[in-house]
C-alpha cells in the first residue's frame, strides 16, 4: 500500500489523528508543524514548503492540512507550485463549520470571535498572553470591544472544554455561543487521501 503524509497544523493535530484511528486510515502518515506558527502566518508558507521538500522522496503524496490561515493566497499559490493540494478555505474556523456554510453566515458574524478544542485548550497561551493581556488586563475592551459574541465551535462534547470555553467568555466580556461542528470539511479533505 502506497502511503501519504498529512502535513499539517500543529493545532488540528489530536483532531486529525482522531479521524485517522476513527476510520483506520493506515495509509495516512501525521508530521505537524507548530502550532504557534499562526501567531506568524507570513512564516506558514516558507515552513510548508521546506517540510514538503524534506519529505517528498519518503511518500507517495503529501497533503497540505492547513486553510490559507492569513498567508493572502501564498500557501495555496505554493502548494500549486510543489504540486501538492490542500484543505480549501481561509481558515480552520471555516473549514470545521463546513467552507460553503461559513460563507453564507460569516456575513453576519463578522463580529463574532471564534476559537475551537485547540483554541479553548490553549487559549492563555495563543491569545492572552501573545496579547499581552496577561500583564495589561485593562487592554481587554481595546481588543475585543468591537466582538459581539464569542463562537466555540466544538469538534468534540467535551464537558471539560464547554466549562473552559464558559471561563474564556466571561474573561472576555462576550456572550458565549457554543456550536458543535464536529470535524466539518477537515474529514472531507482527509477522507478524499486515498491510497495510490
Amino acid at each position: 500500500m502506497k502511503s501519504q503524509l498529512i502535513l499539517a497544523c500543529g493545532a488540528l493535530a489530536r483532531e486529525i489523528q482522531a479521524l485517522i484511528d476513527l476510520n483506520g486510515w493506515d495509509h495516512l502518515h501525521l508530521h505537524c508543524l507548530p502550532a504557534k506558527l499562526h501567531l506568524y502566518p507570513d512564516k506558514i508558507t516558507q515552513e510548508v514548503e521546506k517540510a514538503v521538500l524534506k519529505f517528498r522522496a519518503d511518500f507517495d503524496t503529501i497533503f497540505v492540512a492547513y486553510a490559507d490561515c492569513g498567508t493572502g493566497g501564498g500557501l495555496q499559490a505554493k502548494c500549486a507550485e510543489l504540486g501538492v493540494e490542500m484543505i480549501p478555505g481561509p481558515h480552520c474556523y471555516s473549514f470545521y463549520e463546513g467552507n460553503d456554510r461559513f460563507a453564507e453566515t460569516s456575513v453576519d458574524e463578522i463580529t463574532a470571535f471564534y476559537l475551537t478544542d485547540f483554541l479553548v485548550n490553549q487559549f492563555d497561551a495563543f491569545v492572552w498572553k501573545p496579547m499581552g493581556l496577561d500583564r495589561h488586563p485593562e487592554l481587554r475592551d481595546t481588543y475585543f470591544g468591537n466582538y459581539t459574541k464569542l463562537v466555540y465551535q466544538a469538534q468534540t462534547n467535551n464537558p471539560d472544554l464547554d466549562a473552559k470555553a464558559i471561563v474564556i467568555a466571561a474573561k472576555m466580556g462576550l456572550p458565549l455561543e457554543r456550536r458543535f461542528t464536529g470535524y466539518g470539511d477537515l474529514e472531507v479533505a482527509l477522507a478524499a487521501v486515498h491510497p495510490t
